[in-house]
């Protein structure tokens, strides 16, 4: 069974840069496009970035506005978010989730496994 662990989030100030990682287990990781989500409290869950198995196909959502990095090590079985310049707005908990897709879904739906979630919080 597919396990997915995140750590990296905390608190950070306003312009400030954390990197999230996702430790991948129980499978191949090259099996897998991944991804990553984020929900605010009483807001759904949206997308946030994701990469093929091979890191050459790379989405992320409109907000991230190169602000955020996503990548991946093959031979270490685990995926990062690089986020910089974060606001306020970025406060949330982040999940990486892994899909059986070639290419790397949006929709959340498109994802296999999910994470438990780290806290990103930003302080104004």
């Amino acid at each position: 069974q597919v396990r997915l662990v995140e750590s990296g989030g905390g608190l950070v100030q306003t312009g400030g840069s954390l990197r999230l990682s996702c430790a991948f287990s129980g499978g191949s990781f090259t099996n897998y496009a991944m991804g990553w989500f984020r929900q605010a409290p009483g807001k759904e869950r949206e997308f946030v970035s994701a990469i093929d198995w091979s890191g050459s196909n790379i989405r992320h959502a409109d907000f991230v506005k190169g602000r955020f990095t996503i990548s991946r090590d093959n031979a270490k079985s685990t995926e990062y978010l690089h986020m910089a310049n974060l606001s306020p707005e970025d406060t949330a908990v982040y999940y990486c989730a892994a899909s059986h897709a070639v290419i790397p879904p949006v929709p959340a739906r498109g994802y296999d496994f999910w994470g438990q979630g780290t806290q990103v919080t930003v302080s104004s």
